[in-house]
């Protein structure tokens, strides 16, 4: 696969305002065929002096007939996207322009190089952790990182209890709300488990809806309420980060951020 690791190596060669010169830091041109797009890729006299310069040898890597330009604006730092999308065109090469203006293209979209990060959260309410991590990955934040998510959600519904955590899931009777008085099924987890027990007793049964009861496959991350669980290392085997249950975006970022350092010098 051939993906510009910036767009700046991109450049659009229809028109020729300086002749057959070339910017220095181009390394691939889209060129209109009118019969369509096709891309080459070119050298600079890397021993020329200027912003534009002669080119040294050039050479087309996607015809007109194996180039698909992208109709959509797109985000082009959501790398993982763009070679998704690409994928779905049925295209060796297909080009894209950004939000801003900017072009780029992937050829040969292969997925196997990103890092396959598996998410675990619960809803309802909203899963905070996941959602948030769609939202800074549709901003192109991971884009460098070359990770891409799977995102496993429990829905805490199809539990069968009789109790559920709060009131703001919008469950008719929540641990936060409703007194306990015995033989209860709570969906919970181990904070909700020491609540029950320092208030009534020990007599209810505990389904534990934690995301880390869930994960069964790393690198993960995932969200829990213990802050003493919050960090990177092994769970029950598996490596992962782990953010608090109200974490903000940067935090998760930073720990996506270090998960993907550690797991690569593993």
């Amino acid at each position: 696969m051939i993906f510009p690791e910036q767009c700046k190596q991109v450049g659009y060669a229809t028109t020729k305002p300086c002749g057959d010169l070339v910017y220095f830091l181009s390394r691939y041109l889209v060129r209109d065929t009118g019969a369509g797009y096709e891309l080459l890729e070119i050298t600079p006299d890397p021993n020329g002096s200027g912003m534009m310069r002669k080119l040294v040898s050039s050479t087309v890597i996607a015809t007109a007939k194996e180039t698909y330009r992208y109709r959509e604006k797109v985000q082009i730092n959501d790398r993982a996207r763009l070679v998704e999308l690409a994928q779905d065109t049925g295209y060796r090469c297909t080009i894209f322009t950004g939000l801003d203006e900017h072009m780029t293209f992937v050829l040969d979209p292969d997925l196997s190089g990103f890092l396959k990060i598996h998410v675990y959260d619960v809803t309802p309410p909203r899963p905070s952790l996941s959602a948030c991590l769609r939202e800074l990955s549709a901003a192109g934040l991971f884009g460098e990182l070359a990770v891409m998510f799977c995102h496993h959600t429990r829905d805490i519904t199809q539990v069968k209890a009789d109790v559920y955590p709060c009131r703001a899931a919008g469950y008719a009777k929540t641990l936060d709300a409703d007194p306990m008085h015995g033989g209860e099924k709570v969906a919970g987890c181990l904070t909700g488990s020491q609540f029950l027990t320092e208030c009534y007793g020990k007599d209810f049964t505990l389904e534990n809806i934690c995301p880390l009861e869930s994960v069964r496959e790393e690198p993960f991350i995932a969200r829990c309420c213990r802050s003493e669980r919050e960090g990177i290392g092994m769970y029950k085997g598996k490596f992962g980060a782990v953010v608090h249950w109200g974490a903000s975006p940067s935090r998760i970022a930073h720990a996506v951020e270090d998960l993907t350092t550690q797991w690569r010098k593993r």
